[in-house]
């Protein structure tokens, strides 16, 4: 049986991948760039893990967020969920491809499970996403880095999309047009 019928989503458009940085598209090279300098942002002031994301928008706009902590640690914001309120809040849902950045020594730091479902909710299809490790710098350095991209980063970047990381996505209730 096909799942598709079930569950109404489409299988992922793109395959999965690993890529070298200096090999991404300059677009894939500005989200990241963004979700890097937006990391340094982070408050983060119990787990010291600063996290940074950006989204593209349809018409080109990029849309940051940084994680934001809380004492009582649910009513915390994802870097994610901070980017797409930001865009909401003035009108954008459509996203193109985003960028999520955190430093972890041997892993790529992916969506959390709430994250993806967010992440969902506002993809009109299959959108790419650019997991790559945090450039380890303080503002200073990275403002020094603005102007060439090159230079960022030359670590792995997991190349994915909401689908890989969330296949058959909550989609049970219709959307009511505005």
């Amino acid at each position: 049986m096909d799942t598709t019928k079930v569950t109404g989503l489409k299988k992922a458009d793109l395959p999965e991948t690993i890529q070298l940085y200096k090999d991404l598209d300059v677009s894939v090279k500005e989200l990241l760039k963004s979700a890097n300098k937006v990391r340094l942002n982070a408050y983060v002031p119990y787990s010291n893990f600063k996290v940074g994301a950006a989204f593209r928008s349809k018409c080109g706009r990029i849309f940051n967020g940084c994680n934001v902590e809380n004492a009582a640690f649910s009513p915390s914001s994802c870097a994610e969920r901070t980017a797409i309120c930001k865009a909401v809040s003035e009108g954008v849902r459509e996203f193109t491809a985003a960028a999520v950045v955190a430093y972890q020594e041997d892993a790529f730091t992916t969506p959390c499970g709430v994250c993806r479902q967010f992440i969902m909710e506002f993809a009109h299809g299959d959108i790419p996403l650019y997991v790559a490790k945090a450039v380890q710098t303080n503002a200073e350095d990275l403002k020094e880095l603005e102007g060439d991209l090159e230079n960022l980063s030359t670590d792995n970047v997991l190349c994915t999309s909401i689908y890989n990381l969330l296949p058959n996505g909550f989609r049970n209730f219709k959307k009511i047009v505005n």
